[in-house]
């Protein structure tokens, strides 16, 4: 799926970039599954986990799969990089990293290769509202993970020996997937330009002056100020029951204090009312394209009901070969490579719905971006059909149904809605959300949003080409 909105990071890596959907169920949702659809009725239920809350106040999910002996366990913290302090952007994403620099129990490094030699493999990954860490491995070695993960919760000891080298290194990711990379360059800089004072707008991986000069004080005073476990989830899915999992959990976080934690205090955006407009010219760029972003309500902020309209309207419009956007601009007209649009309402605050597209050999860019507007003001003005929300509608409820035969699909969905503040009722009412969604509900938030003025357009040329 098509990065569109501040929810994520890439799967099951260490990145600074954020997921453009939570799991498999979070690609259904947003109308990515085109499987065989099953005839039925929604019902609610899609993973059916089950939770508990320790005393020390973290949550705990489980979601049961017997099918192999192996588990997902994840600790998501709610705080990301949209929480970090002014002047220390990336923050979050460096004690990620810190992270696995060691404590008494574990050394620094030891971490990631106990659990590559008892045959696992785990990772983490930061997204401005949350950051993560996970394992898979084994059902006989759950115990294992989670006593390390426990420890690293309250006994991280970085040490200016291993603080500053992993700065450097997370300087270098920079350069590699950012400034090196004119498609991600791009997209920081839309993003940065689309939102003008809320800090989605800042990278999470930071901005290269600032992450230059990040102390271990500051690692540290983020990791104490916002490592708690009464701001944590544990989630594990896979080969475990709730009667082996929660003396584990009680065993491990259980032990660990709750601790005060900072209020998320986000400022607001500014009314703006101007289109506006960004060029990136480079010789590395092989493959033009153009995007567009709009701001766009989540499930926090959708105070007029359109985000479970939104996500079938991408599922209409989206990438697909039945899509939209694709049968006009690449099967009729063949001016377009590719086309697209893409929303995922899983975000702490706002968030934005995009579009784009890439030309095919010898069309001008100019000629492409009118077409593509063209497409999405028909969408505005005339709207969408019954039989197109139907027929999106059974598509997405078939990837609902099938979401749960992923091991760590339901970890990562639910760990992402509970750490962007939706409830796992929230989840598990999915289906009957989407099948409730009409027409005219669709249509109604495609004016309120395609219909704004105030989007971004971002165009990625190569050096030689002098049109825009």
């Amino acid at each position: 799926m098509l990065p569109n909105g501040p929810t994520a990071p890439p799967p099951w890596k260490r990145p600074w970039r954020r997921l453009a959907a939570a799991g498999l169920l979070a690609f259904a949702l947003a109308g990515g599954a085109h499987s065989a659809t099953p005839a039925f009725a929604a019902e609610k239920g899609v993973f059916f986990p089950e939770s508990f809350t320790l005393s020390n106040g973290m949550q705990v999910v489980l979601v049961t799969n017997q099918r192999v002996p192996v588990v997902t366990h994840m600790v998501w913290y709610k705080v990301g990089a949209a929480d970090e302090p002014r002047g220390v952007s990336g923050i979050a994403h460096f004690l990620e990293h810190l992270m696995f620099k060691g404590t008494e129990e574990v050394p620094p490094g030891a971490f990631s290769r106990i659990v590559a030699k008892n045959g696992g493999r785990d990772n983490a990954f930061t997204s401005w509202g949350y950051t993560a860490y996970f394992q898979n491995v084994a059902r006989d070695r759950l115990e294992l993970v989670m006593k390390m993960e426990a420890d690293r919760m309250s006994n991280l000891r970085p040490t200016d020996q291993g603080v500053y080298p992993e700065r450097d290194v997370i300087i270098e990711e920079r350069r590699q997937r950012i400034e090196n990379e004119p498609a991600d360059r791009i997209g920081e800089q839309v993003n940065a330009t689309l939102y003008v004072h809320h800090p989605y707008g800042t990278p999470i991986i930071g901005w290269p002056q600032e992450m230059a000069t990040l102390t271990r004080e500051e690692a540290e005073s983020f990791y104490k100020s916002w490592y708690a476990p009464n701001n944590a989830v544990l989630v594990v899915s896979g080969d475990v029951t709730a009667e082996e999992l929660k003396p584990l959990a009680e065993k491990y976080y259980g032990s660990i204090p709750a601790r005060t934690v900072p209020e998320r205090v986000r400022v607001q955006e500014p009314p703006i009312s101007a289109a506006r407009r960004v060029i990136l010219r480079d010789d590395e760029v092989r493959q033009p394209s153009i995007r567009r972003n709009w701001l766009a309500p989540s499930y926090r902020t959708d105070k007029e009901g359109y985000a479970y309209p939104l996500q079938v309207l991408s599922e209409i419009m989206r990438g697909g070969p039945t899509s939209r956007l694709y049968r006009s601009l690449v099967v009729a007209q063949r001016i377009a490579t590719s086309a697209w649009l893409g929303y995922s309402p899983s975000s702490g605050d706002m968030t934005s719905l995009a579009a784009g597209a890439s030309p095919a050999a010898g069309v001008a860019m100019d000629k492409l971006e009118a077409a593509l507007e063209a497409e999405i003001q028909k969408v505005v003005e005339k709207g969408v059909t019954e039989e197109e929300v139907t027929t999106a509608k059974k598509r997405m409820r078939a990837g609902a149904a099938y979401a749960r035969d992923s091991l760590p699909g339901p970890a990562q969905t639910l760990g992402a809605a509970i750490a962007t503040g939706q409830s796992i009722d929230d989840v598990e009412n999915w289906p009957v959300r989407i099948d409730a969604v009409t027409a005219d509900q669709v249509n109604a938030a495609a004016r309120a949003v395609l219909g704004q003025t105030n989007h971004v357009t971002g165009l990625l040329l190569p050096l030689q080409d002098k049109g825009s």
